[in-house]
């Protein structure tokens, strides 16, 4: 007798066997078209799951993002600005962001599906903190069911580019059938890389964030490097927590450096080169490398750079969002 387990597995698989487009990718890995955007195997199960099973509270904080944007670093400021307790400040030196602020489809449903324990952040709590690399388009009714908070971080698209360039050279397999820079650029303006197209999902949610700004900031990798301390009062003004003088400018300059690139990179936990269990195929270290602005001209020629500010023009200017260039 099929188990609801193996229903849902089987529902995911039709939806695989369905996808009207499969693309190799690198390494031994293919990617699958669902609804305009590309997944690997697993994390287009993953995300059906989620999409299935998950039941956001109006206390929630989603943090979404596209991959390699920001993502680890906004982790750790979002913990350290809702959890500023003395007993807190020793939390974040001993536990990888990941494992603070765990992702839905890339973290939880991987380790749900391998019976590991997650009811701490599956079942439901109030003040869980969790993010997302999906889409808007697919998490619209899931997130609109309630009146969760959700904080959007995008990077400049060369970067954000150059940055998964690099993470990916990591996972196994991808030694022996290289992701080339120039096949990644070209897959990239295509929208065929994971969670792409990346114009679309980053579009989807500055839409939102436009239209209800009360339940949806939007920020930038640029702006928060630039002037960290505005954005992270910004961040607890939004999320209901704020700062207030005096003190507050203290705590706020303190989770800046505790929260920076310089101290995070440092830890021992974040430094590891062993896998851990968060259900993610890369070890801790992999996360941090240079999270510098502007990266990219280290890496793309001439060609490379025109091809991706053609369609930065294309798709942000055109829309009146006059980033990426």
């Amino acid at each position: 007798m099929e188990t609801p387990d193996s229903d849902t597995k089987l529902q995911n698989q039709l939806i695989i066997n369905s996808s009207p487009k499969k693309q190799k990718w690198c390494g031994h890995e293919f990617l699958y078209e669902f609804n305009g955007f590309w997944f690997t195997k697993t994390y287009l199960e993953t995300t059906q799951e989620m999409v299935e099973t998950f039941k956001p509270l109006p206390t929630d904080i989603i943090l979404a993002s596209f991959p390699k944007t920001g993502t680890t670093w906004l982790k750790a400021l979002l913990y350290s600005i809702t959890h500023r307790s003395p007993q807190d400040d020793a939390v974040l030196s001993l536990n990888h962001p990941q494992e603070l602020i765990p992702s839905l489809e890339t973290n939880l449903y991987p380790r749900k599906r391998a019976q590991a324990s997650v009811d701490e952040f599956l079942h439901e709590k109030e003040g869980r903190i969790l993010s997302t690399h999906a889409p808007h388009q697919i998490l619209r009714d899931l997130l609109n069911s309630c009146d969760c908070k959700i904080v959007y971080i995008t990077r400049n698209p060369k970067d954000t580019l150059v940055s998964l360039w690099h993470f990916l050279q990591k996972l196994e397999g991808v030694g022996d059938d290289p992701w080339e820079l120039e096949a990644a650029v070209d897959q990239f303006c295509d929208g065929v890389v994971p969670f792409g197209p990346y114009y679309d999902h980053v579009l989807a949610y500055r839409e939102e964030s436009l239209a209800r700004p009360h339940k949806v900031l939007f920020v930038t990798y640029e702006e928060l490097k630039e002037n960290p301390r505005v954005h992270v009062r910004r961040l607890g003004e939004f999320l209901g927590c704020p700062f207030g003088g005096g003190d507050g400018d203290e705590e706020v300059e303190k989770i800046v450096k505790m929260c920076s690139f310089e101290v995070l990179s440092k830890q021992e936990v974040n430094k590891s080169s062993e896998l851990s269990g968060s259900g993610f195929p890369l070890p801790y270290n992999a996360f941090f490398r240079r999270g510098e602005v502007g990266d990219h001209l280290r890496y793309l020629g001439d060609e490379m750079i025109r091809k991706i500010d053609h369609l930065t023009t294309l798709k942000f200017y055109g829309c009146g969002f006059h980033y990426g260039i």
